[in-house]
């Protein structure tokens, strides 16, 4: 490529225009492709200039085509460019050739001669002439700065649309899903090392895992999808036609792999990056923007990245797979009459994409893609019926609780973390014990065919969601002492059954943001502890807030096991605990690592401060004499 050369210079204009025909086209009642700039019936009739759109008629600035507008933007932004490098041309015509020559130069070093000596005039005259070259240069580079800054400026206002079509890959050498990539990819994922199907046993394992694990948390695409292309690849010998069907096929692997692993050196995430090396190929078609398996294949993608942090940034691709529902229109229910089973199917997709939104935001605290108010989407009603392993039973369907609880996180969030700071919430403490009421009702409303580690699951999403709920915000910022107690018991609850999870078989779907989950509860045990250490480690008992006649009671404390020990036994083992959960962590993902460094270092003064009452405890004991807390 020549210097100089810039792609600003020749910007691809063939694009399709998606209003009308051209004013020929339309006159002549022939059919019109709608190429830019000139359609192909202009071309072959040597009219390329007579082709123009209807729209060309209307005044600029109120342009009625998209495509339309963007000429004429192309247009002006040519126009300055040209413009500003004829300003810098001239600029650099008013400065001396030997102003460019280094001062170990010949013409710096020889003497002058007694003929070439200045005159005091000459000299005062020069000198003033540089002082004026020199304040015009400067302000020549103010403005071409100015004009760079604003050119700049007004490309940023020319959005990429995710659901336009003409990212063609044999067309233009920019793709939607190469923006995605370009945006999420943290480290590139090597090449693939092979171009053979994995064994089927291999494929069957980790199918067998994400349809039993996964699948019924994100039902996004019929079930019979994945079974169908197990079987035709293996037992019918037929390949993949579409790439959306190989991506389908290679991320659910991927997934279901990398899901199995407890270390980033075992087979299952070596095999995992394999998986998403060979799909990698067919993104460019596999997210073609206009279509549902769009959405499909990012939301795999997005998944994927929950359980693969090092290669993939989980928040950027569910911004696109968000974007790509909303363009497609999938947060509004279609108007008009539609078969029952598109509808229900359209709505699971729609919702999977919703709770991931909604889960990913709460872990990050960061702001939903978009709020409640603007979806507008019944839930599904038919339910999703799954094969069990030994193909017999049906597992039952429970993504329709988890996309209820979804609604319930997202309400709440909305207004307590993401509603106007400055407005305090009236009677915040109300408010708070209803959605924990709700909450507690969903939970208990489960049906018992739920299996046990999905219903472990769940569990563990309660108390993590009675502790964010709880904890103070930015609407509700003052806690009781009562709400200081839920946190302390919800959290080492928490602590205490993630702690047997991460030490036991892989089984539902925990993921990278489980750690951070970890992280953010032992973080709010440390600050009630450090808060309210006497009356927490007291072990008395706190009086719940009385509420008025048809509000909500105050949630009760955790019901269950309390553990070995009186209350600071049980608060250094906890907090000892998140420690031994994130190192764990660590062995998969080395950001856990880094939590685990932070967390020790949030909590190393409460726990020099428990230990320093364990050990006059221990004094007060050999003693024989009462040992208080306080």
């Amino acid at each position: 490529m020549p210097r100089g050369y810039s792609l600003l210079d020749s910007p691809h204009l063939r694009v399709s225009r998606p209003v009308s025909a051209c004013a020929r086209c339309r006159a002549a009642k022939v059919k019109c492709d709608g190429k830019l700039p000139a359609c192909t019936a202009c071309e072959k009739a040597h009219r390329e200039e007579e082709c123009a759109s209807t729209n060309d008629n209307f005044a600029r600035g109120k342009e009625r085509s998209y495509v339309t507008a963007l000429e004429l933007e192309i247009e002006r932004l040519e126009k300055r460019l040209t413009y500003a490098r004829l300003r810098k041309a001239s600029v650099a015509m008013h400065d001396p050739d030997v102003k460019s020559e280094p001062r170990d130069s010949p013409t710096f070093a020889a003497s002058p001669t007694p003929e070439a000596t200045p005159t005091p005039d000459s000299g005062r005259k020069d000198s003033l002439a540089v002082i004026r070259d020199a304040i015009h240069r400067k302000a020549a580079r103010k403005r071409e700065n100015s004009d760079v800054n604003t050119l700049v400026s007004d490309f940023g206002y020319m959005s990429v649309n995710a659901t336009m079509r003409d990212f063609d890959p044999s067309v233009i050498n920019i793709t939607f899903a190469r923006l995605v990539l370009a945006a999420s990819v943290i480290n590139a994922i090597p090449p693939a090392k092979t171009t053979h199907l994995p064994t089927k046993d291999v494929a069957d394992k980790a199918v067998r895992f994400y349809m039993s694990n996964i699948y019924p948390l994100y039902p996004a695409f019929p079930e019979s999808a994945v079974l169908t292309l197990l079987a035709d690849l293996y037992q019918r010998d037929s390949p993949l036609a579409k790439s959306s069907e190989s991506w389908l096929f290679w991320m659910v692997l991927a997934i279901g792999s990398a899901a199995q692993s407890t270390s980033a050196n075992d087979n299952y995430y070596q095999d995992a990056i394999e998986f998403v090396a060979r799909a990698l190929p067919h993104a460019d078609r596999a997210l073609t923007p206009g279509y549902v398996t769009q959405i499909q294949s990012l939301l795999l993608l997005t998944q994927y990245s929950m359980l693969d942090p090092t290669h993939f940034e989980s928040w950027h691709l569910n911004a696109f797979t968000c974007r790509a529902a909303v363009d497609l229109g999938f947060h509004q229910d279609p108007v008009g009459a539609q078969p029952s089973e598109e509808l229900d199917e359209r709505r699971r997709t729609f919702y999977c994409v919703y709770s991931l939104d909604r889960a990913i935001g709460m872990v990050h605290a960061r702001a939903f893609s978009f709020t409640d108010d603007a979806i507008s989407v019944e839930l599904p009603d038919v339910p999703v019926s799954l094969p069990s392993d030994d193909g017999t039973a049906l597992t039952p369907d429970i993504s329709m609780h988890v996309f209820q609880f979804r609604r319930m996180q997202s309400n709440w969030y909305q207004t307590l973390f993401q509603s106007d700071p400055g407005n305090a919430l009236p009677d915040a403490q109300a408010y708070i014990w209803q959605m924990c009421l709700e909450m507690r009702q969903w939970s208990e409303g489960l049906p018992q065919t739920v299996s046990v580690a999905f219903r472990e699951m769940l569990d563990l999403e309660l108390h993590y969601s009675y502790v964010y709920c709880i904890a103070p915000s930015s609407r509700a910022p003052h806690v009781t002492d009562y709400g200081r107690k839920l946190i302390y018991e919800y959290a080492i609850g928490y602590i205490n059954q993630i702690h047997r999870v991460v030490h036991g078989a892989n089984a539902a779907f925990y993921t990278y943001h489980d750690a951070l989950k970890v992280y953010f509860l032992g973080s709010q045990l440390v600050a009630v502890l450090r808060d309210a250490t006497d009356v927490l480690l007291s072990g008395t008992f706190i009086q719940p807030p009385v509420m008025p006649p048809g509000l909500a009671p105050a949630p009760p404390l955790r019901q269950g096991p309390t553990g070995d020990g009186d209350e600071l036994d049980r608060s250094l083992a906890a907090l000892e605990k998140v420690s031994l959960v994130l190192e764990k962590y660590g062995e998969r993902w080395e950001n856990a690592l880094q939590l685990r460094g932070s967390f020790e270092a949030i909590s190393a003064e409460v726990i020099g401060g428990l230990k320093t009452r364990q050990e006059h405890k221990a004094a007060a004991q050999g003693t024989g004499l009462w040992y208080y807390p306080a």
